[in-house]
């Protein structure tokens, strides 16, 4: 699913209230981490991550290669922080976003 320019400003809007939950450090992205992403991303939609100094990973790099292992969106890069998106297939989450319909893609 590609996100048109509205869907990601409203998720970045929703993003800049969450906390970060993942780091990409030293050992880069393994399979732990994408576990972790997945998971998250699995209970919340929207998750939010940072790259520590100590990675050999650019913000950019890190938030690219989760959200293709993740088979995730990246919504936004900003310095060392990275938001991530995918819809969830629970059926019992509490709040699930609901993305705004973009008129000319349906």
């Amino acid at each position: 699913m590609e996100l048109t320019s509205k869907q990601r400003a409203q998720l970045r809007g929703l993003a800049n209230h969450i906390d970060t939950i993942v780091q990409v450090g030293k050992n880069g992205i393994g399979d732990d981490l994408v576990a972790d992403v997945n998971s998250a991303l699995e209970a919340r939609e929207l998750i939010k991550g940072r790259v520590l100094e100590n990675s050999m990973l650019s913000p950019r790099e890190a938030a690219e290669e989760l959200a293709v292992k993740a088979r995730a969106e990246v919504v936004q890069v900003i310095g060392s922080k990275f938001v991530l998106y995918r819809k969830s297939h629970r059926k019992d989450l509490k709040d699930p976003i609901v993305l705004v319909k973009d008129k000319k893609r349906g």
